[in-house]
């Protein structure tokens, strides 16, 4: 049974969440504030986090960054503010999710099944292409034997675009792919996902190549 931290300053909104968790059969747990949710991190195993970005004591960009130093637990952020700045950020520091408010507790829950299968799912394949090697079931990425610092995501998007090595992707299939639903968002999610692989890649940052007016392909 997956094991779920809510985090929100608004109790009523953590209850809703709460609700819903407990139907889908997942145990949970509840913090009002970043500092509150460190302390149970730190206690505490989690397969996913949901947290709020505006609270008190400590905000959620700050306790994500916390929180993924502790353990590389999936997170989900929740917003009441739709600045593309906001979303970027939290990608950027190893979101797997970004939920705007208002919301619905039935699609956050259906998110939360998302981030979970695709983070604990198996995979066999093990691909090397020159120095870097993909291992799927391991979920790690080795650039010329030294592992490559990726988040969940950067690895999820990796292992679809070189399982279909050769194939132009446009943003769209990779949206619905890698995300594993209908997005609600833009394209530029995928093409700020793209940058910071592409940076951690290395010298191998050109086997992601980019394909004019359609998005992306694997070439190696």
């Amino acid at each position: 049974m997956a094991r779920i931290l809510i985090v929100d300053d608004e109790k009523n909104i953590r209850e809703v969440v709460r609700e819903y968790a407990l139907l889908n059969e997942y145990e949970v747990d509840e913090a009002s504030d970043g500092a509150e949710a460190i302390q149970l991190v730190r206690k505490n195993a989690y397969d996913c986090v949901i947290l709020d970005i505006m609270m008190p004591k400590m905000d959620g960009f700050t306790a994500c960054k916390q929180i993924k130093a502790i353990q590389p637990v999936p997170i989900i952020m929740l917003s009441a503010r739709q600045e593309e700045y906001d979303k970027l950020l939290g990608f950027e520091l190893g979101v797997d999710d970004y939920v705007v408010k208002p919301f619905s507790p039935k699609e956050l829950m259906a998110r939360v099944k998302v981030v979970l299968d695709r983070t604990y799912r198996t995979d066999s394949k093990k691909m090397v292409f020159d120095g870097l090697e993909i291992d799927a079931e391991g979920r790690s990425v080795m650039v010329d034997g030294v592992k490559a610092n990726l988040t969940p995501k950067e690895i999820d998007l990796l292992i679809y675009m070189a399982s279909h090595a050769n194939v132009a992707l446009s943003r769209t299939k990779l949206l619905e792919e890698v995300w594993n639903y209908d997005y609600f968002g833009d394209d530029r999610t995928v093409d700020a996902h793209v940058k910071m692989l592409r940076h951690n890649l290395g010298k191998y940052r050109d086997f992601i190549v980019t394909v004019r007016g359609m998005g992306y392909k694997f070439e190696a």
